[in-house]
């Protein structure tokens, strides 16, 4: 990706950047392109996705500390990261809206671990069959639950949403953008 970044940015061609995983060098790659031609870097495509983060924000803003937040996610059997980057982007829009830090994130529980701490984010995640991708934010509070979710049946979306970037690329001022700028949410 880095690579790829130094080219386009010498070239001046747009860059649309779904890889998830990426190390330091890597990001700066991209925020260096990103000052010559315009970048859409995020880690899922998908427009459902991207309006799930999106509402995901505002129910946990307008739901406040009463209610609580786990992330579930599932993917296939082969999947070799968990968990999964677009989870990870879930988890950071609840705990941006939630104005809390990184040690609010707790992944997966097991044994002892005592009552749930106020403001703990729960990420859970779930590999087996051939599930494409499904992703759930759960909002509990006293005597209700809100579940917002996404689940992927067709790999062709994420090229759609990717294609859908790059369009939008056109006559774009340089710039470091996520999809929620190609929707204009």
């Amino acid at each position: 990706t880095g690579d790829l970044a130094a080219k386009a940015k010498a070239t001046k061609t747009a860059l649309v950047v779904g890889t998830t995983g990426l190390d330091d060098g890597a990001h700066r790659a991209l925020q260096d392109a990103a000052s010559v031609v315009p970048v859409v870097f995020a880690p899922n495509f998908s427009v459902g996705v991207n309006v799930l983060f999106h509402l995901a924000r505002e129910a946990t803003r307008l739901l406040g500390s009463d209610y609580d937040a786990e992330i579930v996610e599932m993917h296939h059997r082969h999947k070799v990261d968990a968990p999964s980057g677009t989870a990870v982007r879930l988890a950071d829009v609840v705990r941006e809206a939630k104005g809390v830090g990184n040690d609010a994130l707790v992944y997966g529980r097991q044994g002892q671990v005592g009552a749930r701490k106020a403001d703990e984010i729960g990420v859970m995640t779930l590999r087996g069959g051939d599930v494409i991708g499904d992703h759930s934010l759960i909002l509990a509070g006293e005597g209700e639950r809100l579940e917002l979710g996404h689940r992927a049946g067709d790999r062709g979306l994420f090229a759609r949403g990717a294609v859908r970037a790059a369009l939008w690329t056109r006559g774009q001022e340089p710039g470091f953008f996520g999809m929620e700028h190609v929707l204009g949410i």
